[in-house]
């Protein structure tokens, strides 16, 4: 996190009803919208990222209501069992962990299911795949069916422009390249998806949409809100807007391209996809004979670097490094020296150097250095 978010945790706790929070709040609000980049609603939840999953299923749908929901990973999966969960109809479009969804693929099911709302995983963190949601939402929006669009790691991350690309809703969270603790989830909400959710039959009460635009529209919140956290997301907000988003989503490409780099250079094969749209976070596989679980511990143990590991078959050889939000270039070579440190450790034939050195030369001359 940015230096001025933490220090927005460490002010004084606002009064949740007091003027100072109402007026942080209102600019924070502005702030969402406009990295969103839209003109709709954008509703603030006290909840992690699925809370903000839980809202768009009971807010658009009545019990039985058919959804087509993509996966190609851990979340996509989890959107699944969530609809499974309120009785919904799920019609699920399953692809490979890893592999990415095809607009016309999903344009078909759409059709052939007669599915009215559909739901895809911008960044599919699990696997590091980023789809390319331009090209699904006009694929789709022949059909007519709602857009729910999965954004918690990708907004602010790579390019996502919520109206010009007809998205209707559109979900993320605090924790990713919004810089801010965990703990808040948005939403942004089309008049479509308005009007959608005026007909819906699934109960709703804490994540009541209605009830939580009501309260904003004063400036205020439905319950009671994690007021410093709005306050550190009100800083890191204005970080991302200073520095332009367009310039964050390239220094997010030059750092994948830097991370790939150097994790080839020793010889590691890449489980995220080898092009720039993986400026989310980049997946490799361990050697044979190497526990990505116990380099993690090593990384976090001996050098106080955390990242993060694997899902599924293949969380024994699958480890992942994020380079989103508040990440430099120094940031990224550290972690090459570290993964090369304790890869020869490990006892797996890796030269020394060559990440940091292969790092460095993908990231030259793209971005500058912070």
């Amino acid at each position: 996190m940015p230096p001025a978010v933490l220090a927005a945790l460490a002010e004084p706790v606002l009064h949740h009803r007091g003027p100072d929070f109402k007026g942080l709040f209102l600019e924070t609000l502005d702030r969402l919208q406009a990295v969103y980049r839209t003109r709709n609603d954008v509703l603030v939840l006290t909840s992690s990222g699925t809370g903000a999953f839980e809202s768009a299923i009971v807010n658009l749908h009545s019990p039985g209501d058919r959804i087509l929901i993509v996966s190609s990973g851990e979340f996509g999966e989890r959107w699944q069992r969530l609809g499974a969960v309120f009785g919904l109809d799920v019609v699920p479009l399953a692809y490979a962990w890893g592999e990415t969804p095809e607009p016309d693929a999903i344009r078909r099911a759409l059709v052939e299911s007669g599915a009215e709302t559909y739901v895809v995983v911008h960044s599919e963190t699990s696997t590091g795949v980023v789809l390319d949601l331009e090209a699904v939402l006009e694929a789709c929006r022949p059909t007519g069916a709602l857009a729910i669009v999965d954004a918690i790691s990708s907004l602010g991350a790579v390019p996502l422009e919520t109206d010009a690309w007809g998205a209707d809703v559109v979900v993320t969270g605090s924790q990713k390249a919004l810089m801010t603790p965990p703990g808040l989830a948005f939403v942004s909400i089309s008049d479509r998806a308005w009007a959608r959710s005026g007909t819906a039959r699934l109960p709703r009460f804490y994540f009541d949409w209605a009830t939580l635009r009501k309260a904003q529209e004063k400036g205020s919140t439905a319950t009671t809100p994690a007021t410093s956290t709005v306050a550190a997301l009100h800083a890191a907000l204005g970080v991302l807007l200073d520095d332009g988003l367009e310039s964050t989503f390239e220094r997010h490409r030059a750092l994948g391209r830097a991370c790939r780099a150097g994790l080839t250079a020793i010889g590691l094969e890449l489980y995220s996809p080898a092009d720039d749209s993986s400026a989310v976070l980049t997946g490799a596989l361990t050697p044979e004979g190497v526990d990505a679980g116990e380099l993690r511990l090593a990384l976090r143990n001996r050098h106080g670097l955390e990242i993060a590991g694997g899902h599924g078959d293949i969380a024994h050889r699958l480890f992942r490094i994020g380079h989103i939000g508040y990440v430099t270039i120094d940031d990224v070579e550290r972690a090459m020296d570290a993964v090369t440190e304790e890869l020869r450790a490990a006892g797996a034939p890796v030269p020394e150097g060559a990440a940091r050195e292969a790092a460095r030369a993908a990231y030259d001359g793209v971005v500058p250095a912070r």
